[in-house]
């Protein structure tokens, strides 16, 4: 009798054994963050447990394997909760934080060319040593750098080492609701603190620190973009080339960057499994003409991976190139083993590996999209292909392309929904037209960089890849130009989430095994989903909230109502995409904002008073002088802006307010002042600078 699907997959991929309690475990240990002790002394009695029930009769431990397969699961659960502790710097004797008070001077090497921002240089730097009080502590852990830009930061390379004399800043959210969670997202790159630096508070010491490994990949990285800008020009085809080949994307237009989003082809421009999966192809496609390879399975392989990690160095060797180079190394190493394989337990040791490696990727949104698009291809490519079929070679070449499009979207639309709040709709036809052109881009960069020594061909080889790539783009623009090509503003939960992809796989699992069962789950997670959705519908309906925003050096503030919304404050935050996009887009679309007008019968205004429901506020942003009334006036916020000259004594004559609002627009000297007036009378305040964005539940 044949094996149900899934412990079929079970058994013919073992590495899922270990890396599901890893994970688990990888969890636990970030967000309960257990005691090293308690791990240690978990492990050894599991350590010792194992080796009992190891000692007992043949006849015992046939009958209760079970307990034995129990016990190595919560084993590497404990397993994963360790590296997640031993990868978290802080938790080392070593790390900078723990020596670093203030008057202490930081010696840092710059562990990357600096990337240029508009008022800035930005760099991580590691901090090698402490001086604390005149001794100096060797030390470990990374750090942010921004340089301001002068003729000495422009100078800055790879390696320099550099002392700074100005003190660390944690590194913060800007509190807005839903926004992206920036502090989270560097913590998990090890990154706690930043310094914005200005000329005076570092000098370059002589000396660099390099290491050989680095220096080579920059020095690499740095060759291919100079011959893609020597034959490409300076435009926007040269930093999709730069894109597509090395993963450089520093100079890319925001704009264009937003329409491959929008026609979801943004994944070509992110180094991915899609490249290493094009250029395992060529390769393949290659070594298959190769008489003397061709005959050897174990040298074409051996000659498949260097050249896979030959592309991995030649893209900078970036986390996402890597990631794509491990799991398509254990892919290739397991097709050396012909039916004994399984492209499940490839995928599974691959990323069991870099989870080891560095258990903080499991929360990378590039790896579990990664993983993702893969396992859909994998799970649900032949099925969907099997759908149609024709004699034509041409048409059954694209038929396939969009099977595979198709089933990785599958697997990954939910995530997609819940990280980027939209969800292309043509995705299928941009890929038709895009993964050709970028393939035959990819291999043209390629022998671009090849060919660079001779210049004539190299200029041909140059105009070619321009023709693609500007056709390239021109798809995408016009896929992007069609009104309905994007479903935007999607707002779904953490929940909704997982609820959503429990009814995908059981669907999936439906039409695979022809399960009743998992079409009745996939009845009962729709069933949820659609009540978690009415829920958040019923809450937008009855929400009322004003947020007072943080972005610095502006004024911003939203009035809300059921689906409606006023905004008050600065044009430019709503002119500036970046701005807008990055601080106040994300908590209208999980607030299910749809028009920006407000009513008159909730929405009062008269100068620089505001009524929303019964909430009364005064915002200041000029001098204003105010005369004193016979009684206070009641109020239950005041908002200052613009480091507006007004003392809070003197406020406090006239008003009679709950709690004093100071908003990001203002000076953090001038914030300071108000604060200790504050204190001074006892009143109630909140810095939306130092404290994130304020947000008033009604």
């Amino acid at each position: 009798m044949a094996h149900p699907y899934h412990i079929f997959i079970w058994k013919k991929a073992p590495f899922l054994r270990l890396l599901i309690p890893v994970i688990v475990g990888v969890v636990l240990g970030f967000y309960c963050s257990p005691g090293i002790f308690l791990i240690l002394l978990s492990g050894a009695f599991l350590f010792l447990l194992f080796i009992l029930f190891s000692l007992m009769p043949e006849k015992i431990r046939y009958r209760f394997k079970t307990i034995q397969g129990v016990i190595l699961f919560v084993f590497f659960i404990v397993f994963g909760s360790f590296i997640t502790r031993q990868k978290d710097i802080r938790n080392h004797t070593e790390w900078y934080g723990n020596y670093n008070d203030t008057g202490s001077y930081i010696i840092a090497t710059i562990q990357e060319s600096p990337i240029e921002k508009a008022k800035s240089f930005k760099a991580v730097a590691i901090a090698g040593s402490v001086i604390n009080k005149g001794v100096q502590r060797e030390t470990k852990g990374k750090i942010l750098l921004y340089f301001s830009k002068d003729s000495a930061s422009e100078k800055l390379k790879y390696g320099d080492r550099v002392i700074l004399s100005k003190p660390l800043n944690p590194i913060k959210n800007s509190g807005n609701p839903a926004a992206f969670d920036y502090a989270r997202y560097c913590a998990l790159h090890q990154l706690f603190h930043q310094a914005y630096l200005k000329e005076n508070e570092w000098i370059l010491l002589k000396g660099r620190k390099t290491g050989y490994w680095l220096s080579f990949i920059y020095g690499v990285r740095e060759k291919g973009i100079a011959v893609i800008k020597k034959y490409l020009g300076d435009n926007s085809e040269s930093s999709i080339a730069k894109a597509l080949l090395i993963g450089y994307k520093v100079d890319l237009d925001k704009d264009l960057v937003q329409a491959y989003s929008n026609a979801g082809v943004v994944h070509l421009i992110a180094i991915s499994g899609l490249h290493m999966g094009i250029i395992y192809v060529g390769l393949v496609w290659l070594l298959s003409f190769l008489p003397v390879i061709k005959k050897s399975r174990p040298l074409r392989i051996i000659l498949t991976l260097v050249c896979l990690w030959f592309f991995a160095l030649l893209t900078g060797a970036s986390p996402s190139v890597l990631r794509a180079a491990v799991m398509f190394s254990f892919i290739v190493a397991g097709s050396a083993f012909g039916k004994r394989s399984s492209v499940y337990n490839s995928l599974a040791a691959s990323a069991f590996l870099m989870i080891c490696f560095n258990p903080f990727i499991l929360w990378d949104v590039g790896f579990q999209l990664s993983y993702l698009a893969v396992l859909g291809i994998v799970i649900a490519q032949k099925p969907i292909s099997n759908w149609l079929y024709f004699n034509n070679k041409i048409v059954t070449y694209f038929w396939q392309l969009a099977a595979v499009s198709m089933a990785a979207q599958l697997f990954t639309f939910p995530l997609c929904l819940y990280y980027f709040h939209q969800l292309p709709v043509l995705f299928i036809f941009a890929n038709l037209i895009s993964i050709p052109l970028a393939t035959v881009a990819l291999y043209g960069c390629l022998l671009l960089v090849l060919v660079s020594p001779i210049n004539i061909a190299a200029l041909y080889v140059g105009k070619a890849v321009f023709g693609v790539i500007w056709m390239l783009n021109q798809g995408v623009l016009f896929f992007d130009s069609i009104p309905f090509s994007v479903w935007k503003n999607v707002s779904i939960s953490t929940v909704e989430t997982f609820v959503l992809y429990g009814t995908l796989c059981s669907i999936v699992y439906f039409f695979l095994q022809k399960n009743k069962r998992a079409f009745k789950m996939s009845l009962v997670f729709s069933l949820v989903f659609l009540a978690l959705k009415i829920d958040g519908s019923w809450k937008t309906h009855s929400q009322k909230k004003i947020i007072v925003y943080n972005i610095p050096t502006h004024k911003a503030i939203d009035f809300i109502s059921r689906h409606y919304f006023q905004f008050v404050g600065d044009s430019m935050v709503m002119q500036d995409k970046l701005l807008h996009n990055y601080n106040v887009r994300p908590a209208r679309i999980a607030f299910r904002l749809k028009e920006n007008t407000l009513t008159s019968n909730n929405f009062y205004k008269r100068d620089d008073f505001y009524q929303f429901y019964q909430c009364k506020l005064l915002m200041i942003d000029t001098l204003v002088k105010y005369q004193s009334p016979e009684s206070k006036i009641a109020l239950d916020y005041i908002v200052l802006s613009k480091n507006a000259r007004v003392k809070i004594e003197d406020l406090e004559k006239i008003f009679d307010c709950k709690k004093y609002i100071f908003d990001a627009s203002n000076s953090l000297w001038k914030i300071g002042q108000w604060k200790k007036e504050c204190e001074e009378l006892h009143l109630q305040s909140h810095s939306v600078s130092e404290q994130g964005a304020f947000v008033i539940n009604l």
